[in-house]
């Protein structure tokens, strides 16, 4: 594994809102994947451990230098614990759509949740806004996110989502080998790290070369 990611442009830096839990982290994964293989910069507040930094500050550092965003707002059970709901995706929604009202350029996003209509009963406001459905599937997850960065940049000619999730589904199954070639174990992972084996293995794999 090379020493840092190969960036992209600036320009093609996605910001992920979503939850980092354990149980989120099959749909975690599938997103940062599914930005690489699309040619684009996934961005969080998980690339930077500065106890420096106070957390929302950095959070509206990275949304401010990305052009887009992808929310998944679909974490609102409440808490086994506490019997309390989780409301920091949809409140960095929010900071995120007041940060794109005073862009000087737009500031697409992709919003998703479990179900399509489920978001009318906890954050009303929203009302009218496409919000496309993931359904707890990986691969769903990954082809929505290609739909949607197609028909921002129809000039890179992406392949279909269905390519896209059998390209992820090859690139699974070929983790255990570069954790191990890397020396790393399944439970240190960090999202630099998934970052960089994807960024790496998309190096020298394509869909072409992997049509299954």
């Amino acid at each position: 594994m090379s020493g840092k990611p190969r960036r992209k442009p600036r320009s093609a830096d996605i910001f992920i809102n979503c939850p980092f839990d354990a149980d989120y982290q099959p749909l975690f994964r599938a997103v940062v994947f599914a930005i690489h293989a699309c040619g684009f910069n996934p961005r969080c507040a998980l690339e930077l451990d500065d106890g420096t930094e106070v957390r929302v500050e950095k959070i509206v550092r990275i949304m401010r230098s990305c052009r887009w965003s992808v929310h998944d707002i679909s974490r609102t059970a409440l808490d086994a614990g506490n019997k309390l709901p989780r409301f920091n995706m949809p409140f960095e929604l929010g900071l995120y759509f007041g940060l794109a009202r005073g862009a000087r350029q737009s500031k697409p996003s992709l919003i998703l949740d479990t179900e399509r209509y489920r978001y009318q009963q906890f954050i009303s406001d929203i009302a009218g806004q496409d919000i496309r459905a993931h359904g707890s599937d990986p691969l769903k997850m990954i082809s929505h996110i290609r739909d949607w960065l197609n028909t921002l940049m129809p000039s890179r000619r992406l392949a279909g989502g269905r390519a896209f999730g059998r390209l992820y589904t090859h690139f699974i199954n070929e983790v255990p080998r570069l954790l191990a070639q890397n020396q790393i174990d399944e439970t240190e992972i960090t999202f630099v790290d998934w970052s960089l084996l994807i960024s790496d293995w998309l190096s020298y794999t394509d869909l072409k070369s992997n049509p299954a």
